[in-house]
């Protein structure tokens, strides 16, 4: 149990994770006051062992995805203080749970994000990992504005107020950046702390990388459609209009000089410039209307 006054639940999505399920509940519960599993769907004892575990578990009837398992453990969370979750595969270590917690019982954050890549621990990461990684933290930063070295975490700590900020509309693995996309259009104090990782066979060839990472940065830039415009149409547009006005004038100063007798390249330049300046100011009639839409909803 926790020193601190604070009531910590913690909740473990889990997916076939019978070989560890059982020592992650053990160790968080000797951090937490409760301890929610969630298996989505496993086929294997991942329910009948966090049961003698002692935790508190919810069945998914089918694998729905990681994001509708943290959905359903949200949904269950009752009279608690501070939510934290964690991956049930045994990469996190429950140990480091009062180093989430402490910036929000101190009043500095309101949601603390696992970093795994502060400090000296992006060493420990395969490189094949940090690549990807490190992409979709670019595109999360530009869709949140947050300064985040670990968007993909899945180990964090949320104050219980800011639950109505997570819009729980990715059932996959994008709910990590989404949570964070939420948090910061929410106006939550979003930090983070340094956490270790452990990897081992199973836990990093559950799921194909590649997959994984482009699935997640698609749902990134679809989510960037509306929540950040500028990036997703206004800048796209001005390129194709400067390239446009260039290979314009290039080429009429060729018509000019006798190069060419015909107009066309000059006509396709127009043409291009005419398509960049549409796509521009579709970008900032949609980040005026996003704007207005969010003041809305958040009263700000």
């Amino acid at each position: 149990m926790p020193e601190a006054t604070a009531k910590v639940t913690a909740i473990i999505p889990a997916y076939n994770e019978e070989l560890a399920i059982g020592s992650v509940i053990i160790t968080t519960k000797k951090n937490v006051d409760h301890v929610i599993v969630v298996d989505d769907g496993s086929t294997d004892q991942t329910a009948e062992i966090a049961e003698l575990a002692g935790a508190e578990v919810i069945k998914h009837k089918k694998n729905l995805g990681k994001g509708a398992a943290l959905k359903t453990g949200f949904d269950a969370v009752k009279k608690t203080d501070i939510i934290v979750t964690l991956d049930g595969d045994g990469q996190h270590n429950p140990n480091e749970i009062p180093k989430l917690i402490k910036p929000i019982e101190n009043g500095e954050a309101d949601i603390v994000n696992g970093s795994r890549y502060l400090g000296d621990k992006k060493n420990e990461t395969p490189g094949y990992r940090r690549l990807g990684q490190t992409v979709l933290d670019t595109a999360t930063k530009l869709n949140s504005g947050l300064k985040i070295t670990d968007s993909q975490s899945g180990f964090r700590a949320f104050a219980m107020y800011t639950v109505p900020a997570f819009r729980f509309n990715e059932n996959g693995f994008f709910i990590e950046s989404e949570m964070l996309i939420d948090a910061s259009h929410y106006g939550s104090r979003v930090i983070e702390v340094e956490i270790g990782v452990k990897y081992n066979r199973d836990n990093i060839h559950k799921k194909n990388p590649v997959s994984h990472g482009v699935g997640v940065l698609v749902h990134i830039l679809q989510d960037m459609e509306f929540n950040r415009p500028l990036y997703y149409f206004t800048l796209p547009g001005l390129i194709l209009i400067i390239i446009g006005l260039i290979y314009g004038f290039y080429s009429f100063s060729e018509y000019l000089a006798g190069s060419t007798r015909s107009l066309a390249p000059t006509t396709i330049a127009a043409l291009i410039s005419l398509a960049g300046t549409f796509i521009a100011f579709t970008g900032v009639i949609l980040h005026s209307i996003s704007r207005m839409i969010k003041r809305t909803l958040t009263g700000k």
